[in-house]
């Protein structure tokens, strides 16, 4: 090859890596371009859902929500007290005086005109103790049973999850303003609706802990004492009821009794029917005179 030939040879290829160079940028910002352009539906990035761990807590907001122990406290008392509705009154205004409030009240009456009364308070968790002992004043404990339930890690994965849905739902609303056709809007309005919907779901169950957390509920059974002489007690009318009762019952199980031995009874007269009719026929064939003797 000639010193000619190689340096046309040389002239070209700086000229097709000129070309690539120049070339490159331009295929770089058409690539940019198309990636960004909206195209379809695409799911959004979901946000991790942290996890409850009494080991590691995470920090900051999330480590503060995490460490806020969450108790509910329940109990359930029965007393025994001298006059049901007064004492349901005195409850009601001990549940008043803690900040608290009478939720439901019932009275019945039993045998021997005995009250029994059932009645439920909501009073706010610090004042829990002290309502308790208020309510254990106004009469004999019988029974008394008092429950923290640590509720804690419920609460926290409640709240995780909830924050990661509502991320999701906003980046849904996102995708929602960038839509171009119906199919698109309606396709992210689905997802909106079905991030909404469990979003009111975990709100719900995180009020009603709330609920719970803040306002602890004792159930307190009311009875009266026994009278004396038994539950309850000597009553003329209450003896000649029982003694009509009694008298019934005999007379049911005397027909019961009758009814039940009547095909037995039908059958033994028919048996002596039918036996008197045979010895009777037996009787006459026997008893029958015997022919006069001929004369020879």
């Amino acid at each position: 090859m000639s010193l000619r030939q190689m340096a046309l040879a040389v002239m070209l290829i700086l000229c097709i890596a000129a070309a690539a160079g120049c070339l490159s940028p331009a295929l770089q910002s058409s690539g940019e371009g198309k990636a960004d352009s909206y195209s379809g539906v695409p799911a959004p990035i979901a946000t991790p859902v942290p996890t409850y761990s009494g080991e590691n807590r995470g920090t900051g907001a999330s480590a503060s929500q995490a460490t806020d122990t969450k108790i509910i406290r329940t109990g359930s008392l029965s007393l025994e007290v001298p006059d049901v509705p007064s004492v349901i009154t005195t409850i009601a205004g001990i549940a008043t005086a803690n900040g608290g409030y009478l939720s439901s009240s019932n009275i019945y009456t039993g045998q021997g005109d005995r009250e029994f009364g059932t009645l439920t308070i909501r009073v706010p968790a610090k004042n829990f103790d002290a309502t308790l002992s208020a309510v254990e004043g106004t009469g004999e404990v019988l029974s008394e049973n008092v429950q923290a339930t640590d509720v804690t890690e419920e609460y926290v994965d409640l709240t995780a999850r909830k924050n990661s849905l509502t991320d999701q739902r906003d980046q849904y609303r996102r995708l929602l303003q960038k839509a171009e056709t119906v199919e698109e809007i309606l396709k992210v309005q689905v997802e909106i609706d079905r991030v909404q919907m469990e979003l009111d779901r975990l709100q719900g169950r995180l009020n009603y802990l709330d609920s719970r957390i803040d306002l602890a509920t004792l159930t307190v059974n009311l009875q009266e004492p026994e009278p004396v002489g038994g539950e309850t007690g000597f009553s003329f009318v209450s003896a000649v009821n029982q003694g009509i009762a009694g008298l019934f019952g005999m007379l049911s199980a005397l027909v019961i009794l009758a009814l039940t031995i009547l095909p037995l009874v039908i059958l033994a007269v028919i048996v002596y029917l039918v036996y008197r009719w045979y010895r009777k026929r037996k009787g006459g064939a026997v008893s029958a005179p015997a022919a006069p003797p001929q004369p020879v």
